[in-house]
């Protein structure tokens, strides 16, 4: 089936449209994961506990958090290519500001004004997406941006460790305020305005986050959110846990812990891949409850074997592989369907999955270091709650077997939202 979109037609060099909104999305997990080889080191030059230094990752969520949720909606009123720009620029600004700080409370204050300019890129490269494409095609571009999205956390940790060997910690803030002066200048040279005025929604930023609300009152909507966000307690716990656990624990130097992350990121870049390609035959919902399931059966494993004989380094990156390929799976699932369900208020759809991701995320960062780092046990029960509750979610509220949000993906008419704003 070939895309329908939404309106006019995408750009004729489409592929490279998409890997540059997919480098815009992969912002975050640079500007994450590429820190954590760096963490202890960052903890000693700032004086500061694990806990603390964990929290700059929540810092960083929490502006994500507020920047999605007001980004979002307001693109729906102003169109998407200016913000994105504002958005690179201001990053590239607040970068610099986190590689000159000299106390947690500076470094914190910093990475929340990051994030929220960061946020631009991954709200609006999903909203882009929804303008654009429809159905097997909207598919296929998620599954895209997941697999670059999967690319980066591999990259990430390597290209991190590298630059401490080298450098000081401060300097990675430099490399992303360079990266993201390239992506401002790709953006202002090759990415078109995907959302016309005429598809604009009338009556401003008041509307706009009305759109918000009404997708929130949707049931399978809301379901799929919740469903994401507690996935993403689990990922985010790894992420956060993960370089205590195979440096301090696995005593690995931060070169070979970024090698093993890199090792269990592949599962996200496989899970991303079959989604891409098995959309129409197998069904979005069914994609995403193999992959909630593989997740809450593999944290679940590592959590048992953790508090009886004891995980080894082989251990854990084999439960953490089957875990993240999970989140491969669960990725650009939710991405596509909650696009389709709130395809009439593309930035707020976007805004809201994302929010929920940040915010659950940036709840679990900092736990696990205020539960310790001693021992992988704090990461294993976080990353069981996160696969558990998303579950249930997915069960009791979203009912994958509805089949909500694919029905164009499989060649029918979508329904018709209740957060369309006329």
């Amino acid at each position: 089936m070939q895309a329908r979109p939404l309106h006019g037609t995408p750009p004729a060099r489409g592929g490279a449209v998409i890997l540059l909104l997919a480098s815009l999305t992969a912002i975050t997990p640079l500007a994450t994961d590429m820190l954590l080889p760096a963490f202890p080191d960052m903890g000693r030059d700032l004086h500061a506990a694990d806990s603390s230094i964990q929290l700059s990752l929540t810092a960083y969520l929490l502006g994500m958090l507020v920047g999605q949720l007001l980004i979002g909606p307001v693109s729906d009123s102003t169109g998407r290519r200016r913000l994105l720009m504002w958005g690179s620029a201001l990053f590239a600004v607040f970068s610099v500001l986190c590689a000159v700080a000299t106390s947690t409370e500076l470094l914190n204050a910093a990475r929340v004004l990051e994030g929220v300019s960061g946020s631009a890129g991954m709200v609006l490269a999903r909203a882009v997406v929804g303008d654009w494409y429809r159905g097997q095609e909207a598919a296929k571009r998620f599954s895209i941006l997941s697999v670059i999205f999967a690319v980066a956390p591999i990259i990430a940790p390597v290209l991190g460790g590298l630059i401490t060997n080298v450098f000081s910690w401060r300097a990675l803030f430099v490399v992303l305020a360079a990266l993201s002066v390239v992506l401002l200048i790709a953006v202002a040279a090759a990415l078109p305005e995907s959302l016309p005025p005429e598809r604009r929604h009338s009556g401003g930023v008041a509307t706009a986050f009305r759109s918000m609300r009404g997708l929130l009152a949707e049931r399978p909507f809301l379901g799929y959110v919740l469903v994401f966000s507690f996935a993403n307690v689990a990922l985010f716990s790894y992420i956060s846990g993960s370089s205590f656990v195979f440096q301090d624990v696995y005593k690995l130097s931060a070169t070979k812990y970024s090698l093993s992350f890199a090792v269990t990121a592949v599962g996200i870049l496989i899970g991303g891949a079959m989604v891409g390609n098995l959309a129409a035959k197998a069904g979005l919902n069914r994609l995403l409850t193999i992959g909630v399931t593989v997740g809450l059966v593999a944290s679940a494993g590592h959590a048992i074997v953790a508090v009886t004989a004891g995980n080894t380094l082989t251990t854990s990156l084999v439960f953490m592989f089957l875990c993240m390929f999970a989140m491969g799976l669960t990725i650009p699932s939710i991405m596509t369907i909650g696009q389709e369900i709130g395809r009439r208020a593309g930035g707020a759809a976007s805004g809201v999955i994302g929010a929920g991701q940040c915010l659950f995320g940036g709840i679990a960062a900092p736990v696990v270091g205020a539960l310790g780092t001693g021992s992988d046990k704090p990461m294993a029960a976080l990353m069981v709650i996160g696969f558990g509750c998303a579950f249930l979610c997915l069960v009791l509220i979203a009912r994958p077997w509805q089949r909500h949000g694919e029905n164009t993906v499989l060649g029918g008419q979508a329904p018709q939202s209740a957060a369309t704003v006329h």
